[in-house]
């Protein structure tokens, strides 16, 4: 992760002290549970405790000098490890396991901790999505279908529909937490030859996991699915920020992103006020949908494991969770700041669309009045024409026609052109609001 998109809360979680001490917790844990049967010493264990190694970047720096030896990863920090706690008692570190034991029990627990980071920034959005749904409810503006104005709406409904979808990706984040909250104790190719299943168990209870069968590895589907959920939640910020830079677009200029004292827009055009943020936040859901690619890849592996899939996560695990972090986390902050131009929005819709986003109340007039469905329509069609071609009111365009005369009263063209009457229900999109926390 490059340090212009990493929040220090996510980043934390991936350092390189934080990966070797999450695998010596699990190395710890496993002396522990080896004593708890009666396998280890008791006194054994506490000594290897009492001297294992604190975990620092001189640490780190001697596991890489020595992986430099061993060209093994995990062999190294074992090595380190037991001659920092020394004989005999060093020599219970790593009893029974494989490498992969320690690994994928350690970066489950990771990325268990990064998921409940996602989860947090998941409720953070729905909340200020919520808030701003109600705020804005009333506040008509000129729904658009095809990049076209279709018919009224208002930007509250628009918020709604947003919070719902963010509801979504935090339930799907949370369901991704309890597919990657496991952990694995059980030897080479899983069948416990050579661990007990009860230093499984103990180890995955201390860390909050749930031990679950394997093969040498965790299965890759459940990492699949943290990235999909990621990667989900990444669309939705895209879908916000997509409609944000269109809205903010000069010609329609119904939002804008807040703009801070000092900040400049264009370093040659000092007018410029760029949806920059909404901008990077649908570059960044490209690359996490990228990740996603790549972690259903990781799924497939030889027989009981091969190590494709190790180097492709180092990579996209971190950046994941780190991408979707920050994604959500600047999504929020999006929306509070959201400087959101009614009276531009409602010119656009009556004025600016000229009316002709009432062509269907038009029609649905004339087919009650009587009017054969086909004929009706065209007749509207046509007055709409003729209004966008000379710039002028649908209404009065409609008012004028001797076929619309026919069958409709003024009142009916009054109840047609009523924007309250077209936005009499949107306050159901506040009551599917009414359940979400």
């Amino acid at each position: 992760m490059i340090p212009r998109y990493a929040l220090a809360d996510m980043t934390r979680l991936f350092t390189d002290e934080a990966r070797l001490a999450s695998w010596l917790e699990v190395e710890l844990l496993a002396v522990e549970g080896w004593a708890g049967i009666g396998v280890v010493p008791p006194d054994a264990a506490a000594t290897v405790r009492a001297r294992a190694p604190r975990v620092t970047p001189e640490l780190v720096a001697a596991v890489s000098r020595r992986e430099e030896v061993t060209n093994h990863d995990v062999a190294a920090f074992v090595d380190v490890v037991q001659d920092a706690i020394g004989p005999p008692e060093g020599g219970w570190v790593h009893y029974g396991l494989t490498s992969s034991d320690v690994v994928d029990t350690a970066l489950c627990m990771t990325l268990t901790r990064a998921a409940d980071l996602l989860v947090e920034d998941a409720g953070a959005l729905v909340a200020v999505l919520k808030r701003r749904a109600e705020e804005l409810i009333d506040a008509p503006m000129a729904g658009r279908t095809h990049g076209m104005h279709a018919e009224p709406t208002t930007f509250g409904v628009k918020l709604a529909l947003w919070c719902l979808q963010a509801d979504r990706d935090r339930s799907r984040l949370r369901a991704a937490r309890k597919a990657v909250a496991v952990g694995k104790l059980s030897g080479a190719v899983g069948t416990y030859a050579n661990v007990d299943p009860r230093v499984e168990a103990y180890v995955c209870k201390v860390l909050g996991l749930v031990p679950v069968p394997a093969t040498q590895v965790v299965a890759r589907d459940r990492h699949a699915e943290l990235l999909w959920a990621i990667a989900a939640a990444g669309s939705t910020v895209e879908t916000i920020a997509t409609e944000i830079r269109h809205l903010a677009r000069s010609e329609v200029g119904e939002v804008e992103e807040s703009f801070g004292p000092g900040q400049k827009g264009s370093s040659a055009m000092p007018h410029k006020r760029n949806p920059i943020l909404s901008e990077r936040l649908c570059g960044l859901a490209r690359v996490l949908r990228g990740y996603l690619g790549a972690g259903l890849e990781d799924v497939a592996l030889w027989h009981e494991r091969d190590i494709s899939h190790s180097s492709v996560e180092r990579v996209i695990l971190p950046d994941a969770c780190g991408l979707g972090h920050y994604s959500l986390r600047k999504c929020a902050g999006l929306i509070e700041g959201l400087v959101v131009h009614t009276g531009k929005m409602q010119a656009n819709l009556l004025e600016g669309s000229l009316g002709l986003v009432f062509s269907q109340p038009v029609l649905l007039a004339l087919v009650a009045a009587g009017m054969e469905r086909d004929a009706a329509y065209r007749v509207v069609q046509k007055a709409a024409r003729t209004a966008s071609e000379g710039s002028r009111p649908l209404r009065a365009v409609i008012e004028e026609d001797p076929e619309v005369r026919k069958w409709l009263a003024d009142s009916d063209i009054d109840t047609a052109f009523s924007l309250d009457r077209s936005l009499r229900n949107v306050h159901r999109f506040l009551e599917a609001l009414e359940e979400i926390e």
